[in-house]
């Protein structure tokens, strides 16, 4: 069974990420906040390094708690500077606090935080391989930093919507490749629905 070129085989999470989890769609706002989160941690590292950490990261970050990670104080940036097991970066930490506030503020504004990523996708899913940017990761990356948030480059956004399922980039040599998804809108629905 052929994976894309990135996928180390020897590393068991790489391949269940790889199979079950990266470009299917999951637009639920707490996976959306937790992979932006972690894709800006990956700035300048590689993914694999920051899914190695995930869980460590979970225990960090209470979970992911969009509300707690918004009022953390300078004693938890303290605690997150001397955890071992995340990524130790004061500026990374710091972006984080303030892209979750920014981030809250954003679903406020929508409703849902894929209803803002709306905006800009239309309701599409972009099929395309061997890219590490286009057009759409720099509007949105733009808008994001226009809104104050920091490590969401274009290269860093569309890794984003690549994990979320916005963008299906499986290899044409892997088994999951596909040029489209006729049971996308049907999934859409679901969403739509589940979000009123």
């Amino acid at each position: 069974m052929k994976r894309c070129k990135w996928c180390n085989l020897k590393n068991p999470k790489y391949i269940e990420y790889h199979d079950n989890e990266w470009c299917k769609p999951n637009f639920e706002d707490k996976y959306l906040y937790e992979m932006l989160i972690l894709e800006s941690f990956q700035a300048g590292l590689s993914w694999e390094c920051i899914l190695n950490k995930r869980e460590s990261f979970r225990k960090a970050y209470d979970k992911f708690d969009l509300n707690k990670v918004c009022n953390y104080n300078d004693t938890k940036i303290n605690e997150l500077l001397n955890n071992e097991e995340i990524i130790r970066n004061k500026l990374k930490i710091k972006a984080s606090i303030n892209n979750s506030k920014i981030f809250k503020t954003i679903i406020n504004e929508y409703g849902t935080f894929y209803n803002y990523l709306q905006k800009f996708t239309e309701n599409k899913i972009i099929y395309e391989t061997n890219k590490t940017t286009n057009t759409l990761s720099e509007t949105i990356s733009k808008d994001l930093k226009k809104r104050g948030m920091k490590f969401v480059g274009s290269t860093t956004i569309y890794a984003y919507l690549q994990a979320i399922g916005i963008i299906y980039s499986h290899d044409k040599e892997c088994y999951l490749y596909k040029k489209t998804n006729k049971n996308f809108i049907f999934f859409q629905k679901s969403i739509d629905k589940k979000n009123k």
